[in-house]
């Protein structure tokens, strides 16, 4: 399959009629045309609802069975999965290579355009070898064009490997993908505001999808308690301050008593939590947290027996 045939008739690289001589426009109305451009963003976004759901159900069930989830793309698309991937860390306080980003040119393409190191299948093959996936691992090819060769060689490797695969695109899939491809996610945004310039809308929508594919996820494995933070990682002054204020709202207990219970706590808000609720020590607080699978939930939910009293 030539993924560079008819490239010209890609949707991300047709001429937008919003914006036929935008060059003439004053800043204000350029504005206005990204406003109104932008809502079409969201629009294509929730008309994938499904086909998310699907992928961070699949990347869940990866979770659970100690699997990991790598993300690889070129350009901003690999830009985007590296930053991604990076921020799960600190919120989640993940593995760090639990969530890894894969860009094509390797770090230095994060700063500076290695657009060449796109077209090789080969490569991205290669990459998925040298980062050792496995068949329980998930891999998300990110492409806003659906084309581009170095996702595609990543993604066919990693079925072959065995692991379950996600294409993230903006256009629709190419019939020849569905052979290695578990999961299809095309949020269709069209025509960029300037033609082919697909770090605007594309980019936004892929934004869009990577939140909601990990944090999806990570609230399923117990990440996440209601709407807080709970596995923050108090790692500097404004995450030690976070996590202080998330077990004050809810253990309902001042800064002083919170802080103090998050330090004897070796910085986990959760563990911190349980043993000001449970009103056990550190040990038995990990203790049922690891019964309980990371779920803070399910142990401030279990009945406070006589040897955590």
């Amino acid at each position: 399959m030539n993924m560079l045939e008819n490239l010209s008739k890609l949707i991300t690289e047709a001429r937008n009629s919003s914006s036929i001589d935008i060059d003439l426009k004053s800043a204000d109305d350029i504005v206005q045309i990204f406003n109104d451009e932008n809502r079409s963003v969201f629009a294509a976004v929730e008309s994938a609802t499904p086909s998310i759901v699907e992928g961070a159900e699949l990347i869940t069930t990866v979770f659970r069975g100690g699997g990991r989830l790598i993300y690889i793309g070129a350009g901003t698309s690999g830009r985007l999965g590296v930053l991604d991937a990076s921020e799960c860390p600190p919120t989640f306080s993940t593995d760090p290579g639990m969530v890894h980003g894969i860009i094509a040119g390797g770090d230095s393409a994060l700063r500076q355009s290695v657009e060449g190191a796109e077209d090789n299948p080969d490569a991205g093959a290669r990459a998925i070898r040298e980062h050792g996936v496995t068949n329980r691992d998930a891999v998300v090819g990110i492409t806003s064009s659906g084309r581009t060769p170095y996702v595609i060689g990543a993604l066919a490797e990693a079925h072959q490997i065995g692991a379950k695969t996600i294409f993230l695109s903006c256009v629709p899939p190419a019939g020849g993908l569905t052979t290695f491809v578990d999961v299809f996610i095309t949020p269709i945004v069209g025509p960029e505001i300037v033609a082919g310039s697909t770090r605007m809308k594309a980019g936004t929508a892929t934004k869009l999808v990577l939140n909601m594919l990990t944090t999806i996820s990570m609230i399923k494995i117990g990440k996440v308690y209601n709407n807080l933070m709970v596995d923050v990682q108090a790692s500097n002054a404004k995450m030690i301050d976070r996590g202080t204020r998330i077990i004050m709202e809810i253990t309902n207990t001042d800064y002083a008593t919170a802080r103090s219970a998050l330090n004897h706590a070796n910085g986990s808000a959760k563990v911190a939590i349980i043993m000001l609720v449970k009103e056990v020590d550190l040990d038995d607080a990990v203790a049922q947290l690891e019964r309980h699978k990371g779920f803070l939930r399910e142990v401030l939910e279990e009945p406070r027996t006589s040897s955590s009293a």
